[in-house]
């Protein structure tokens, strides 16, 4: 399958997730969660799903299982909206990109603020 394509399906994979699990999910578990990246298989089989999650550890946990216990409905949902001869098998990926680059922010600024004092 050319690359081009797959990376079509990607990111389309990716719109439609995101909008699932903003409109569909009722789950009261789930908090605020971005699809960040989905990677799909050359034969698309697999597909990860990478998601950011934002709010404290519990939060994240709950959420996190949330998306776990959904990941058969979200599949059937991509299945109806993208028209594909076999629906890729998801699975979620903990995307830790977001929280890497707040923590150099605040490192970077920290460093600033004691340059300016010393």
């Amino acid at each position: 399958m050319s690359q081009l394509r797959i990376e079509k399906i990607q990111e389309l994979m990716k719109q439609e997730i995101s909008q699932i699990i903003l409109q569909e999910l009722k789950d009261p578990r789930i908090g605020f969660v971005t699809v960040t990246q989905v990677e799909v298989t050359r034969d698309l089989s697999i597909a990860k799903v990478f998601v950011s999650i934002m709010g404290n550890d519990k939060q994240i946990e709950d959420t996190w299982n949330g998306l776990n216990s959904s990941l058969g409905f979200i599949r059937r949902e991509v299945g109806h909206r993208i028209r594909l001869r076999v629906t890729p098998e998801l699975k979620f990926v903990l995307d830790k990109s977001l929280d890497y680059s707040d923590h150099i922010q605040k490192l970077l600024l920290q460093i600033e603020k004691e340059q300016e004092q010393g």
